[in-house]
């Protein structure tokens, strides 16, 4: 892992500070020529700025209460910014010195840094404060589906799926309730957690009383989980099952549950813990090894790879998240060809599969070309 992580790490530090420097000289410009400004005083506020991600991570452990929530909200906003910052602004100035070439603008607009400051400054506001107010407006997402295997006496199951949550500083107390309150509404006869239900400060999520909000749920069939990447990145995987088993969750780590006599469901870990602990996940074929093939089998994996395999093992439904569908456009361009599927629905032979683009949001709280949701499957089963 320290190989891999330094190499992503000093890439990443190139690409955010170039990044902020190219940003922060041009609003430097801006403001410079309205009123006079001191470089140094200048630099000094925008680098602080520049390094609340930083500082609010090497924190998380000893801050507490609205000080940690302060440091998250400024360093994921800054995020957002630098992100849709840097491609306004490159945009900005290919369109200001296109157009003083071929002779659209005057001198005076080509070369005005407050009009061009202006522009990009609105542009910016615009879209922070509509990602911020979408990312608050979760959507139930609905599918029927059928399962061509009898559940035994079951003829039908209400599913509710949700994924990558992100319970923490950002996503707190009010979103979680809501989001309870949603799922009690749909009435499930069983939850499935796909990964990421808690992010990484997993102190909060019990500094928050959050367990206790989540014990309201009481689906018939219980409510299942399987641990997400930022689950193992925070370094403690263990606390976190320990705080989804107090909320009433029942975790499945690379683990398989028969239902009611019904159905199966297993449960990943997800392939970040050989990353974290030098051991790998199991084979899916050693953690199903000892199903009856006749009864169907929902598989719950965090992240939608190797759905190849999955098929080839005879799971009937696959239940994922963590892409967010790109959480913010246009990395929804990316996902899409990095993700077999990264959102929607799927069938691949006799496999179906369902991908949630999530709840909560992760670094920047704003989701900008998707909604958070909840996932509602109505599973009928019969005999083919």
């Amino acid at each position: 892992m320290g190989n891999k992580f330094f190499t992503f790490f000093s890439i990443f530090l190139v690409v955010y500070g170039g990044a902020n420097y190219y940003i922060g000289l041009r609003f430097f410009q801006t403001l410079n020529s309205i009123i006079s400004i001191s470089p140094i005083l200048y630099w000094i506020i925008y680098g602080l700025f520049a390094v609340t991600p930083a500082i609010s991570r090497w924190t998380s452990s000893y801050l507490k209460g609205r000080v940690s929530v302060t440091l998250n909200v400024i360093s994921g906003y800054w995020l957002g910014i630098t992100y849709y910052g840097f491609f306004i602004w490159l945009l900005a100035d290919v369109i200001r010195l296109a157009g003083y070439g071929l002779g659209i603008f005057p001198a005076g607009i080509s070369s005005n840094p407050q009009f061009w400051g202006a522009t990009v400054s609105c542009l910016l506001v615009t879209l922070m404060v509509w990602g911020s107010y979408n990312a608050r407006r979760p959507v139930v997402k609905h599918y029927k589906i059928c399962i061509s295997k009898p559940a035994c006496s079951l003829s039908g199951l209400k599913a509710v799926l949700v994924a990558d949550i992100h319970l923490g500083p950002i996503v707190g107390r009010r979103r979680l309730e809501k989001m309870v309150a949603m799922i009690n509404n749909i009435n499930p006869d069983i939850i499935f957690f796909a990964g990421d239900t808690i992010d990484e400060n997993v102190a909060f999520f019990a500094e928050r009383e959050m367990p206790g909000i989540l014990r309201k749920l009481k689906p018939k069939f219980g409510a299942y989980a399987v641990l997400g990447n930022h689950e193992y990145l925070g370094g403690h995987a263990n606390l976190v099952v320990n705080s989804l088993e107090q909320s009433g969750l029942t975790v499945l780590r690379d683990k398989m549950v028969k239902i009611n006599n019904c159905f199966y469901i297993a449960g990943r870990d997800d392939p970040t813990v050989k990353e974290m602990t030098g051991r790998p996940r199991q084979q899916l074929g050693a953690v199903i090894k000892d199903a009856d093939y006749l009864l169907p089998i929902i598989l719950l994996d965090h992240q939608p790879y190797d759905l190849n395999i999955a098929e080839t093992l005879g799971i009937d439904l696959l239940l994922a998240g963590h892409t967010h569908r790109g959480q913010f456009f246009p990395n929804s361009l990316i996902t899409s060809r990095v993700f077999e599927v990264d959102w929607g629905y799927l069938k691949k032979g006799d496999m179906q599969i369902i991908v949630s683009c999530g709840f909560g949001t992760w670094g920047p709280p704003i989701r900008i070309g998707n909604s958070p949701e909840l996932v509602e499957i109505d599973i009928s089963f019969s005999s083919k």
